[in-house]
């Protein structure tokens, strides 16, 4: 009893070993074959869209929470997010855990993200392929850290961890950055593919942040995603975001860079982009799009919806058996 006490996270896992085999949300081999699955588009949860939400599940396939936000809620806060679980597949999102970083995952975070998942009982979870803190520090900020050998393994070790913790791998999201992350020897994609694989873990790929990524860079939109582990893809997200001046600097002059913020619409070029995803690769997709404020009428989220399903069936109207070999 009293090692209970001193390490709650060693007693949550054992009790959920005791009481026998857990509760798991939706994890296995991420590369899995459609089998007859079909692709489901849905709206990221927000307060605000809460009524349009619960008036619509006849035309959203899943609904994505943001975990952090309900970490500390209590039964009665939960209540109404139990009824939508039992209505509609759930799948929640962390923002805060800094799975990239160099330092040991937090276990207050790994444990209220496992009794969330006890509670609401989604199908998947996922985080962000990110550090957010450092020597006790929290930044608060989504941040990319250098691409480079020497943080693959810590980033691979924290994920590991919180696939113990929770039974099941989180699905890993790219993140935007407005500026290649210096000291960065490993291009994006060998980087994640390569904590992807060590960690045998799926992706939540986010087409605004890797078109943005893109943009910023100068890359190929195209070229980017063809790089990525697309057989590892299980979840995708969308959103918009807006130009932002960039002062002049040394040897550079001005120009812009491409913001990731949540409050506008989706942009037809990452439209565009999901159906060349859904053309290369087999498996299921799960997208999800993502608002965080300047919210239209609810319409208009729907119309985004219909768009990311024509995206993904002209995306499989145009498989090639060549493509899907290669990108398997």
């Amino acid at each position: 009893m009293e090692a209970a006490v001193d390490d709650p996270l060693g007693a949550f896992v054992r009790d959920r070993v005791a009481g026998g085999e857990p509760d798991r949300v939706a994890g296995g081999e991420p590369d899995r074959v459609a089998g007859g699955e079909p692709d489901r588009v849905g709206l990221g949860w927000r307060g605000d869209l809460a009524a349009g939400i619960f008036a619509h599940l006849d035309r959203i396939d899943l609904v994505e929470l943001i975990a952090d936000d309900y970490f500390k809620a209590d039964a009665k806060t939960l209540r109404p997010l139990q009824l939508l679980s039992s209505q509609v597949p759930l799948t929640l999102h962390g923002v805060a855990m800094g799975l990239a970083g160099s330092e040991p995952v937090d276990d207050a975070r790994l444990l209220a993200m496992g009794r969330l998942i006890d509670a609401l009982k989604p199908e998947s979870w996922s985080e962000h392929l990110a550090f957010v803190r450092s020597g006790g520090f929290e930044i608060g900020h989504l941040a990319a850290p250098p691409r480079r050998e020497s943080n693959v393994a810590a980033a691979i070790a924290n994920i590991e961890r919180a696939t113990r913790v929770i039974a099941a791998a989180p699905r890993l999201e790219n993140i935007a950055t407005l500026v290649e992350p210096p000291g960065s020897p490993l291009s994006e994609p060998a980087w994640t593919g390569t904590i992807l694989d060590g960690a045998g873990a799926p992706m939540l790929l986010d087409l605004h942040n890797l078109y943005a990524n893109a943009r910023n860079t100068g890359q190929s939109p195209e070229a980017l995603l063809a790089a990525m582990p697309l057989a590892r893809v299980q979840g995708v997200h969308l959103s918009g975001g807006h130009w932002i001046d960039e002062p002049a600097m040394s040897g550079r002059t001005a120009g812009q860079r491409l913001l990731d913020d949540h409050v506008h619409d989706v942009p037809e070029d990452v439209f565009g982009l999901l159906a060349v995803l859904a053309a290369r690769v087999p498996q299921p997709l799960e997208v999800i799009i993502e608002r965080d404020g300047a919210y239209p009428d609810f319409d208009v989220l729907l119309g985004q919806v219909d768009a990311a399903r024509a995206a993904l069936a002209r995306g499989r109207a145009h498989r090639h058996p060549a493509t899907l070999k290669a990108a398997a």
